[in-house]
């Protein structure tokens, strides 16, 4: 890891020094509101803004400046692509993503994107997904606070006669709980299905899902049950780090109290965050609107824990997070969002807390899902936690403004 590290220090300075020499630059103006830190703030241009400013800019061959002169990790997405590039001009990708942490009081911050004569490096990789056939078609996701997995088909099939094999039909999300900032997921499944299940020094799978929502599964609410679909049937990766993962998992068709549903979503994962982005985008027959759940498992942690689970509730940001205090593995905070004035209230089944929204046919609905580990450091008390998750609706309510040139 020292010398991998050693290596991408030398190519980053090699590169500074290289783009000192670069004719070509445009300057990003980024400004918000808020007088709180905003860390980690992810911040998206359009490609063709870009190709505008710096014609016959290459992904490989740009540098990422903040307003010391460091050079900044990016990504170049083909997320809404331009046209095909016939002319080879550099116009062809979707998006530039870069990230900045806003201090206290730091309203305005500026970059400069410029042209190099030479490649850029590769950046660490610090959001990341993975379709995971080796473990009955599992699906796994992380960045460098919390990793998750779901589950697929072969997972929810029944075992062959003679078989010893795990069945689980659920749509639920898992957390797999990490004390490291790297990538743990592929780590973590080469060492066999149960090591993960004890935290060997880099964190664990602790939490438990089953048949309830996990932490962000979704379903449709009646209003006194909650329908829900089966594993996830489909998935399709989009980004791929190093800073944002996109990547949607679609679910065949189920029944809702008599309205057929079927539902993709789409999760956008990002650095820094303990929350990730998910669009589920819900399609059917017969009804104007649905009423969709997001939930968290009442009962999440281990066997033998003995679990005090604290439900948190705040209305005015759309949050519903819980605190669960275990016997051994430290305190667990967990939280599904709702922004945007979209939020309808809370609800409960024997397996869920709800959160609950409306949905159209083919529009999406936006949440947000994820935890926080005592053992990671940086939420020591359900205090921190609470705040972490208003801090983060109200950055919501208040997004950057990103200028390109002067």
């Amino acid at each position: 890891m020292k010398n991998l590290r050693a290596s991408f220090l030398i190519s980053s300075l090699l590169f500074a020094a290289s783009a000192l020499c670069a004719a070509d630059k445009v300057t990003v103006t980024v400004t918000h509101a808020l007088d709180a830190a905003r860390p980690s703030e992810t911040i998206t241009i359009p490609w063709s803004e870009v190709n505008k400013a710096l014609p016959n800019a290459y992904l490989q061959k740009i540098a990422v400046k903040d307003a010391a002169g460091n050079v900044l990790p990016y990504q170049v997405t083909n997320v809404a692509p331009q046209a095909k590039d016939p002319k080879n001009v550099g116009a062809a990708y979707g998006e530039l993503i870069f990230q900045h942490s806003f201090a206290a009081g730091e309203k305005s911050a500026t970059f400069t994107i410029e042209k190099t004569d030479v490649v850029s490096p590769v950046f660490p990789q610090k959001a990341f997904a993975r379709y995971i056939p080796e473990r009955l078609d599992d699906f796994g996701w992380e960045n460098d606070k919390v990793a998750h997995r779901t589950y697929g088909q072969a997972l929810g099939e029944p075992a062959p006669a003679g078989v010893v094999k795990e069945v689980l039909v659920t749509s639920g999300l898992d957390i797999w709980s990490k004390r490291v900032d790297y990538p743990i997921v592929d780590r973590w499944y080469n060492k066999g299905h149960d090591h993960y299940h004890k935290d060997q020094g880099e964190g664990m799978d602790m939490y438990n899902v089953g048949k309830s929502r996990g932490c962000g599964g979704t379903g449709v609410w009646d209003g006194t049950t909650l329908f829900v679909g089966r594993n996830y049937k489909t998935w399709k990766i989009i980004a791929n780090g190093p800073i944002r993962a996109i990547f949607e998992l679609g679910y065949d068709s189920w029944d809702a109290n008599g309205v057929k549903v079927s539902e993709v979503k789409r999760f956008t994962v990002d650095a820094g965050h303990n929350l990730d982005r998910i669009d589920s985008t819900f399609t059917f027959e017969g009804a104007p609107t649905i009423t969709v759940a997001t939930g968290l498992n009442k009962n999440n942690a281990d066997k033998g824990q003995e679990p005090q689970v604290e439900v948190i509730k705040n209305e005015a940001a759309g949050v519903l997070a819980q605190w669960t205090v275990q016997k051994t593995n430290g305190a667990l905070g967990t939280a599904v969002l709702i922004p945007g004035g979209k939020f309808e209230g809370y609800a409960e089944d024997t397996l869920n807390v709800l959160a609950l929204a409306k949905a159209e046919s083919g529009k999406p609905v936006t949440y947000y899902a994820g935890s926080g580990w005592t053992k990671a450091g940086d939420f020591p008390t359900k205090e921190s936690w609470e705040k972490y998750l208003a801090d983060f609706a109200t950055r919501l309510k208040s997004p950057i403004t990103v200028k390109v040139g002067e």
